[in-house]
């Protein structure tokens, strides 16, 4: 098949110049032109879609977004509401002006009420009419920054979060056609965060937002492959909650939840982002550290064993203070271990750690020789 004409090309067929008035009056040259402005706009949209899916993480999908929507609307200001667990009602709050990420005056604790509504009317709405449809009480937090549009951000687990697009900076109104581009470029990023979505629940705990067991184990395969390839060293910490069935049966299984999530948070804070910090099951825990010694396991794990027990987990009732047992395992090409050996060396240093009074770190040495350090009693 030949290719289309280009534009020019028709323009200087003897037969549009000699019908050119016609052409003109009846509004051809015009219908040219909108059609050209579309094939631009799918073109920016497919474009940027492209960007969109290609990002790792929900902070990345709303940046790409960000571009696409600053590139073809020049809007004052554009703020993202979102949810970045689920399971979780926390919202998290990203303003730009120009391009760049700025603080604005918006606070919101919870998305929720917007999504009956949203369920219902799945497209952007001028933020006046949004107003008259909903309570005042639910918008009134959005009257700080005062949207010129709200889009909706929702997928088939219901609405992610909501886009807030300030009014152009040139003051004209934004088109039918304007407002048919935002919605379709939030169904490229509602999918992008749901395909993101589906990943993280693939490899994340569900409780506490960290790696599950397989995925840790898959991690854990490939540094042992690493090590014999090269002079590799790596470790593993695996870290159990002292006492935590007195958690359950004193306070309840949900206080117990609390002391975990209140422990991956530490543990997220005090890893580099290369690190495989997971959940291993109940009240257990395990860190991948890759290229790292015993003296660099030895610091992350007195660190998060210190602040562990300085933390405060906020209840109904004051709860006893939290303490870790902790245990390490360092392998490198000479180790000829598998996945299993290591994770059962680094058992037998936290069973030792737990045997010389809980609250401490024991390091694995080769014959069954441990070198221990005891905690804070």
């Amino acid at each position: 098949m030949s290719n289309p004409e280009k534009p020019h090309a028709f323009l200087s067929n003897p037969l549009v110049i000699k019908n050119y008035t016609l052409l003109r009056d009846i509004g051809v040259f015009q219908y040219i032109d909108e059609l050209n402005k579309e094939i631009r706009d799918y073109k920016s949209l497919l474009s940027g879609a492209v960007d969109i899916f290609n990002r790792t993480s929900i902070s990345d999908i709303m940046d790409a977004a960000v571009w696409q929507i600053s590139d073809h609307f020049l809007p004052s200001f554009i703020v993202f509401l979102w949810r970045p667990l689920q399971n979780k009602e926390d919202v998290t709050i990203k303003g730009y002006r120009n391009y760049k990420e700025v603080n604005l005056p918006i606070k919101i604790d919870t998305i929720a009420p917007f999504e009956d509504f949203f369920h219902q009317h799945p497209k952007p709405i001028a933020y006046p009419l949004l107003v008259e449809q909903m309570e005042t009480q639910v918008t009134k937090a959005l009257d700080e920054v005062h949207p010129e549009l709200v889009a909706p951000i929702q997928g088939p687990s219901g609405l992610y979060g909501l886009i807030l697009v300030g009014r152009k900076v040139l003051n004209d109104d934004y088109t039918p056609e304007e407002l048919d581009f935002l919605q379709n470029l939030m169904s490229f990023v509602s999918n992008a965060i749901q395909n993101h979505l589906h990943y993280e629940h693939s490899v994340r705990d569900f409780k506490t937002g960290l790696f599950n067991h397989g995925f840790f184990i898959s991690r854990l395969n490939e540094e042992i492959s690493r090590s014999k390839r090269i002079n590799y060293t790596s470790s593993i910490i695996v870290i159990d909650v002292d006492k935590f069935k007195d958690f359950n049966d004193m306070y309840g299984h949900l206080a117990g939840d609390r002391v975990l999530e209140n422990i991956a948070l530490v543990i997220k804070q005090n890893v580099r982002a290369e690190d495989i910090p997971s959940r291993f099951g109940g009240e257990e825990f395990t860190i991948l550290l890759p290229d790292a010694d015993k003296n660099i396991a030895w610091r992350v794990a007195e660190r998060l064993r210190t602040q562990v027990a300085n933390i405060k987990v906020t209840w109904e009732v004051p709860l006893p203070p939290v303490t870790i047992s902790t245990g390490i395992y360092v392998f490198n090409k000479d180790s000829n271990v598998s996945a299993d050996d290591i994770i059962s060396r680094a058992d037998e240093a936290l069973y030792h750690s737990k045997a010389q009074g809980r609250n401490c770190t024991t390091l694995w040495r080769s014959g069954l020789l441990f070198k221990i350090e005891h905690g804070t009693k």
